[in-house]
């Protein structure tokens, strides 16, 4: 009878370890899920932004259409990118219109009226406070994934991780050492 209360002990036990081990794997899997969003968010705010940037910009600057055409596509491919559900893809995107974007605030050096336009003043800080609270999301979001990713990977939670389909998760990062590199802008 003593070993029945042994075996059913160590049998509780073993089952509230892994209910204990299975929430926090829940947790954190939905902070990172949380974290995402809120780089969706932010993302979807600059995409509202920039056509209203573009338009501005435009009435100073109307021979600058292929720099137009290239923030504009890559706005489009960026916005393609997040309803497909690649993180990757999407932070390759991202980053592609990140760099765009830069070119259009290079165009405002070269106009002076520009430069003092009150809508484009606005505009301009819109979008540079977005871009700050992208950085901050995505930096959020890495940070989600790094604890993640180690919770389902150190013993002996890899064991459970792998039984319950837990899988890593992608940093948001730049892959491409293009696009590290400073915008240059030549007129």
């Amino acid at each position: 009878m003593t070993i029945l209360y042994v075996i059913l002990g160590v049998v509780v036990v073993v089952a509230l370890f892994v209910i204990a081990m299975y929430n926090g794997l829940i947790r954190l899997k939905n902070r990172v899920d949380e974290a995402w969003s809120d780089i969706d968010v932010q993302l979807k705010r600059r995409y509202d932004l920039i056509p209203n940037l573009i338009e501005t910009v435009k009435g100073y600057a109307a021979h600058e259409q292929a720099t137009f055409e290239k923030v504009i596509s890559a706005r489009n491919q960026a916005m393609a990118a997040q309803k497909g559900g690649d993180a990757e893809a999407q932070a390759q995107a991202e980053n592609t219109l990140s760099g765009t974007l830069k070119s259009i605030f290079a165009l405002a050096e070269s106009y002076p009226d520009l430069k003092a336009n009150q809508n484009f003043l606005e505009l301009q800080r819109e979008l540079t406070d977005t871009e700050d609270k992208i950085q901050a999301s995505r930096r959020f979001y890495n940070t989600n994934v790094r604890d993640f990713n180690t919770k389902i990977q150190v013993f002996p939670n890899n064991m459970i991780a792998g039984w319950l389909k837990f899988t890593a998760r992608k940093f948001f990062e730049i892959e491409d050492a293009v696009e590290r590199k400073n915008v240059e802008v030549k007129f």
